[in-house]
């Protein structure tokens, strides 16, 4: 087999040296149009084709940036994935996926290869607290955007949901339901997102003009495992709670778990909201109300300031992406609001598909 042209080939053939060829391949150098011919005929006949790598190192940039979540098998970070990947192309660069299972030894690993140059910028989402090592290692890197949860004393770029505001709709999408005795099944304790749900709902819960109270907070991993054991929590600690915000769809998929073998009704016996709506959850039996990320929207928005920073023009501040209620079947009044079966008239308007009262 013949083996494939080198660009000393192609410069050979043109009667050039190297360097023209790869500067007129890479754009960085004006030929006349004679010269220009010759080089290109050269090219067609030999089959040339460029070698990637060697053009990334001579042109100091790879046109590829890196996505590093701790699970592709999480929807959500599989529709951040997506977003990423969409906005990337649009953009003219490729996108290297690296899953770390959560684990800092890996999660350091791969932000050393930005520093390799391996990648021109790296997206970066945790799912756990940190030690003070993540924070040393981003702040020592060039192109790091944080995703999704910060870290703290980490410096930079970066994108987040609107975590406060999330915590406040599903208050209050509970609150008119005619819900008194509510509780919180968040993440972990450590980490902003989680914080900042469980204080958006703490906080609309304490404003509403009722007497509606928290029974109670449970933070955990984000994971199903603490979703059934938060759930059983309640059920056997605080009987009275008759609604439940859970902070992700990992976590209610443990908790639907419980009320199943439990033969809770969900929506009668318990009202429930949870956060992502990544989960196809319109599919459930009845369909759970969600506070929704706008996960497309994420990913394109952390693109946009990896892009600003190869361009020259970084942009070092925090983007919220707003969140929206999407209501479906699984908030329903409390049982001692209703009468024969029929809700209370003075039960506070139920919210529409679009998270305003009817």
């Amino acid at each position: 087999m013949r083996r494939p042209a080198t660009l000393s080939d192609v410069a050979k053939a043109a009667n050039l040296s190297p360097t023209t060829i790869s500067r007129h391949i890479n754009g960085s150098i004006n030929l006349p149009e004679e010269t220009v011919r010759r080089i290109d005929a050269a090219i067609v006949a030999l089959r040339y084709r460029p070698n990637p790598h060697a053009r990334s190192l001579g042109r100091g940039r790879s046109d590829t940036i890196g996505l590093v979540i701790p699970d592709i098998a999480n929807p959500f970070f599989a529709k951040l994935a997506a977003g990423v990947e969409i906005a990337a192309e649009a953009n003219g660069l490729g996108v290297m996926l690296c899953s770390t299972f959560n684990r800092q030894p890996r999660e350091l690993e791969y932000i050393d290869r930005l520093r390799k140059n391996f990648v021109d910028g790296l997206l970066f989402a945790t799912n756990h607290a940190d030690d003070g090592a993540l924070a040393a290692s981003i702040n020592a890197s060039s192109g790091v955007v944080l995703v999704d949860e910060d870290v703290v004393g980490a410096r930079g770029p970066k994108v987040f949901a609107d975590n406060e505001q999330g915590g406040a709709l599903a208050a209050q999408c509970l609150l008119a339901a005619g819900h008194s005795r509510l509780a919180y099944v968040g993440g972990p304790h450590g980490l902003m997102s989680a914080q900042e749900r469980a204080q958006g709902f703490r906080k609309a819960v304490l404003e509403a003009a009722c007497t509606a109270s928290i029974a109670c907070e449970l933070f955990g991993d984000y994971t199903v495992l603490h979703g059934r054991a938060a759930m059983k929590a309640i059920l056997e600690g605080h009987p009275d709670v008759t609604a439940v915000f859970v902070a992700s769809d990992e976590i209610l998929i443990g908790v639907l778990e419980v009320l199943r073998q439990r033969r809770r009704t969900l929506g009668s016996d318990v009202s429930i909201v949870t956060f992502d709506d990544a989960e196809p959850l319109g599919l459930l039996d009845p369909p759970v109300t969600a506070v929704r990320q706008l996960i497309t929207e994420m990913g394109r928005a952390a693109v946009g300031l990896i892009t600003a920073m190869l361009a020259g023009s970084p942009r070092f501040e925090t983007v919220r992406i707003p969140v929206e209620l999407v209501v479906r079947g699984s908030v329903g009044p409390p049982m001692h609001t209703r009468e024969d079966g029929l809700i209370r008239k003075d039960r506070p308007k139920p919210w529409t598909k679009h998270g305003v009262r009817a």
